[in-house]
């Protein structure tokens, strides 16, 4: 898939993805994030990855790879 905007969206909490085709992709921060276990290191590192790299928060969700992540996050700063 070629994306052709990938952005956070603060008033929503939200990453907001356009697709070639103009499907629009809408994921919901919130949602995506409430049954993970995280520390204050891995969700501050996860709020900045949503802002910085929305494209990869998108495929972390996407993929179910989004604990996978925030664990190894938080054993690899042990």
């Amino acid at each position: 898939m070629n994306y052709v905007n990938a952005y956070y969206n603060p008033k929503h909490n939200c990453i907001d993805i356009t697709h070639f085709d103009g499907y629009i992709l809408q994921i919901d921060c919130a949602k995506a994030e409430e049954n993970l276990k995280t520390t204050p290191n891995s969700q501050g590192l996860l709020n900045a990855l949503a802002i910085d790299d929305p494209l990869e928060y998108a495929r972390l969700v996407l993929n179910d790879e989004m604990a996978d992540w925030v664990w190894a996050v938080d054993n690899l700063n042990m």
